[in-house]
């Protein structure tokens, strides 16, 4: 029997290795991820938690006695939720009140936009050579039958999909909720989960994994959340020095809107400089797309460097797995897919060195 060539078995140990990890990143990863999520929770929790504990112990009759970690990661929860309810409360009252002189403004800005669509439309009657009001009655159609269309499409949707709305709203309290207990019982059990862990036969392969969840991880999640913090705040400053009255809300709502993979500042920046341009506000655009111009090299700058340096792959590898894992598993791919990358890359190496070289050094390559 011929015994396959060193290049046959690494091209069968990166198969393996990549099916087992989509596999893993497909199937199992949905039904554990609350609980690696109130793992990493914990973990963020203990230092404090175990300095509160140290500092309230005491003694009755020689028996030292000290609140569990448990209670104390409980307590913290709270006061965690307190305080990002309190922050939630004033920039939610700040956004509702610019929310509200939007709507009060609304109609004024609506028979801008009706003024701005009748004198292009009468210039394209002149330009054209139609006849006077021809334009009008087209664009008004359109709107007509948009208005019509929206109205017919919504009540159905919401009609078909409120029970799966609310279906959607009680799991993802009850996820909450479980995440919440597992958080605690996390913190709880911290020590006994390590040794089960450090005394497996897989504590190596444990390790490994742990090792690029915790790096590639706490990369994305501090460069996608600095990213769309700076943005959310060059985009309210830029507003602010336009003098933008709705800076804050409009801020935010870009910043939002460049996490998701699809959409981006330029989505709502080019073409509302564009319309500023033709209404002659040529100072107005201008501002808007210097606006754009920043975010855009802010994000190219930090999601490149930053998350391609903490993790360990180059910018083009960054950026290729980010959007094979966006392709593969959707918007949580942005994430799985440098992970992924990595996890598959280290088992390979490992694996390669035992099974593949046999310990043999200067060997033929295609022996």
């Amino acid at each position: 029997m011929v015994k396959p060539s060193r290049k046959l078995k690494k091209t069968l140990l990166i198969l393996g290795v990549t099916g087992a990890v989509y596999f893993s990143f497909r199937y199992l990863l949905p039904l554990v991820i609350p609980f690696l999520i109130a793992y990493v929770f914990a973990l963020s929790l203990r230092p404090s938690a175990l300095w509160i504990e140290r500092k309230t112990r005491f003694a009755i009759k020689g028996r030292e006695i000290s609140v569990p970690l448990a209670m104390i990661g409980g307590i913290e929860i709270i006061l965690f939720m307190i305080v990002f309810g309190i922050i939630l409360y004033v920039g939610g009252r700040k956004i509702f009140m610019e929310a509200r002189l939007l709507l009060q403004n609304l109609p004024v800005i609506l028979g801008e936009i009706d003024r701005w669509l009748m004198d292009n439309c009468s210039f394209a009657e002149r330009f054209l050579k139609l006849p006077d009001g021809y334009m009008v009655e087209v664009v008004r159609d359109i709107i007509s039958g948009g208005q019509v269309a929206i109205k017919g499409r919504i009540m159905p949707f919401l009609m078909v999909n409120s029970m799966t709305i609310m279906k959607w709203m009680v799991q993802a309290t009850v996820i909450l909720i479980i995440l919440l207990i597992a958080t605690v019982l996390s913190l709880q059990e911290m020590d006994e989960i390590r040794e089960r862990r450090d005394n497996s036969i897989f504590c190596f392969e444990y390790a490994m994994l742990g090792r690029r969840l915790t790096t590639v991880g706490s990369a994305w999640l501090k460069t996608q959340g600095a990213i769309m913090l700076f943005t959310m705040v060059v985009c309210s400053i830029g507003l602010f020095l336009l003098g933008n009255p709705y800076f804050i809300l409009f801020g935010i709502g870009i910043g939002l809107l460049d996490a998701l993979p699809i959409f981006g500042t330029g989505t709502v920046f080019i073409p509302w400089a564009l319309f500023s341009m033709i209404n002659k506000n040529w100072k107005y655009g201008t501002g808007l797309i210097l606006i754009y111009v920043i975010c855009y090299f802010l994000r190219e700058i930090m999601e490149a460097k930053i998350m391609g340096g903490k993790v360990g792959l180059t910018p083009l590898e960054t950026l290729a797995s980010m959007y094979v894992g966006l392709q593969l598993f959707g918007l949580l791919g942005f994430i799985l897919g440098p992970i992924g990358l990595l996890i598959v890359e280290d088992i390979v190496e490992v694996y390669e060195v035992s099974y593949c070289h046999d310990g043999k050094k200067g060997a033929d390559p295609e022996e």
